[in-house]
């Protein structure tokens, strides 16, 4: 069993590699004379954790020796992602949780909190961190091949011109800036894609700080924003620019008023662009002065989120000790203060060349058909009586949504934004009738692209690859 599941491993992650097309044939080969590399969940290829301390150190996979620092072995379970303005690859680690099992396993895939596995109220939340013995990877007889929980689940950025096996050192602590990290300052959770704030030159911004989106793929899953500490300048050398993303702010997206039963129309009623939904950005962390969603609905109306997420019983759950405590478990830190679910942010994509004059975050909602978690208010619904008093979504269509920056020139500055629905799916036969949105890709004008994920399942047709026109002088039905 050891020798098997050490060779899964080194079937996930990913590869980098060069292809080239012959001029004559215009068949494209890859190019062995390139540096290729291969990324995988062994300790092959080490990773830093940078931005989060790890429940305790990591360990080499074929000798035990425990590495250095915040370094871990491998990556895995690798989901969409893009390739930064200074070269670098990032990619989402999704479903991690299968591995080694999930750490944050309060929550059942219906979205009820279950008691006893260290979330309960009453006192410190305490999640195991060790491998779960039926998790796939967790029935291994082999120690040395056994890892915590809390080291996958991250944005992993890989950097093609170091080995893989090379872990990343900032400058700021006195090494290079190159090799491999994993960014532990935007916390955990089923990642599914990242995308950043850049100008449409696809530059970063220059002055401002650095701006990661980020969107979690669950039932209920959120949006998050990372803001760094240190803003961008001109003219700053690919390692400064690295270390930027050392240092940031962290922020989940509150979509106001958004109906909690469906998780796409507010008061019944589908969004629009003259008649936006309004949010707006909740730092996620025990310092933070935002008023918690739930604050009012729970008796307290001034609680700070920083206050709701150290009380050991707000909203029914346990209490963060530390600001690692909180990004280990967004999910549930989420839930704590009350942020409206959304129905399942697969892809989410920055377009600054947007025909519609300025730069918009578009967010694929693939749809939601399970319960959910909080009421109206954000209250938790008690868990002895969910299963037959929470709405159960009937989303199986999904939604792109722009999600509109109330500075979308410096988004960094922006805490409030609105939102609405550029296109809905629809069930059907006909050539436009497609379902469960999933990746976005913006062109070089400026247009939107996606394809879907689930098609089949609703309309019983394959999915597809969609262009939607943007341009607001194109009306609909005119040539």
């Amino acid at each position: 069993m050891t020798t098997y599941l050490h060779y899964a491993k080194r079937q996930l992650g990913g590869s980098w590699f060069r292809v080239v097309q012959d001029a004559q044939s215009g068949v494209w080969r890859v190019d062995r004379s390139a540096p290729n590399r291969r990324y995988d969940a062994t300790s092959r290829t080490l990773l830093a954790v940078i931005g989060q301390t790890l429940h305790s150190p990591d360990h080499d996979d074929f000798s035990g020796a425990v590495l250095t620092d915040t370094v871990v072995s491998g990556t895995l379970a690798n989901c969409s992602g893009m390739q930064t303005p200074w070269g670098t690859i990032l990619s989402a680690e999704e479903n991690a949780q299968s591995f080694y099992g999930d750490l944050e396993q309060a929550w059942s895939g219906d979205n009820r909190f279950i008691p006893g596995v260290g979330f309960d109220p009453g006192g410190s939340i305490t999640p195991d961190f060790a491998a779960h013995p039926l998790s796939l990877f967790g029935g291994n007889p082999d120690a040395y091949g056994l890892h915590n929980r809390d080291i996958y689940g991250y944005l992993v950025e890989v950097d093609p011109d170091a080995p893989p096996n090379q872990f990343y050192r900032s400058v700021a602590d006195g090494g290079d800036g190159v090799g491999q990290r994993k960014l532990g300052g935007l916390g955990r959770a089923r990642w599914e894609d990242v995308t950043f704030a850049l100008d449409a030159s696809g530059n970063l911004i220059d002055g401002q700080p650095i701006v990661l989106y980020a969107s979690q793929d669950r039932s209920s899953g959120r949006i998050y924003k990372w803001v760094s500490k240190t803003p961008f300048i001109q003219g700053m050398s690919r390692a400064q620019i690295r270390s930027l993303l050392d240092e940031g702010t962290l922020y989940v997206a509150h979509f106001q008023d958004l109906d909690y039963d469906t998780g796409w129309t507010v008061q019944g009623v589908a969004l629009t662009e003259d008649n936006p939904g309004q949010g707006r950005w909740i730092e996620l962390s025990l310092a933070s002065q935002d008023i918690a969603p739930n604050a009012t609905a729970l008796g307290h109306s001034g609680t700070t989120v920083g206050e709701a997420l150290q009380d050991m019983t707000w909203n029914g759950i346990g209490g963060f000790s530390t600001d690692n405590d909180v990004r280990v478990a967004l999910f549930t830190a989420a839930n704590k203060i009350g942020v409206a679910e959304l129905n399942r942010p697969e892809n989410l994509l920055w377009n600054a060349k947007d025909p519609g004059g300025e730069a918009r975050l578009y967010i694929a909602f693939t749809g939601h058909t399970r319960r959910v978690a909080l009421d109206a208010e954000g209250l938790l619904y008690d868990p002895e009586t969910q299963e037959t008093t929470a709405p159960t979504r009937s989303d199986r269509v999904g939604s792109i949504f722009v999600l509109r920056e109330q500075n979308p020139i410096h988004p960094a500055d922006s805490h409030r934004f609105s939102y609405f629905a550029i296109w809905r799916g629809s069930e059907g036969t006909t050539p436009f009738a497609a379902t469960n949105p999933d990746n976005l890709m913006v062109d070089a004008e400026g247009g939107l692209w996606f394809t879907t994920d689930g098609n089949r399942r609703v309309n019983g047709t394959d999915d597809g690859l969609y262009y939607l026109d943007l341009n607001p002088a194109h009306k609909a039905g005119e040539p």
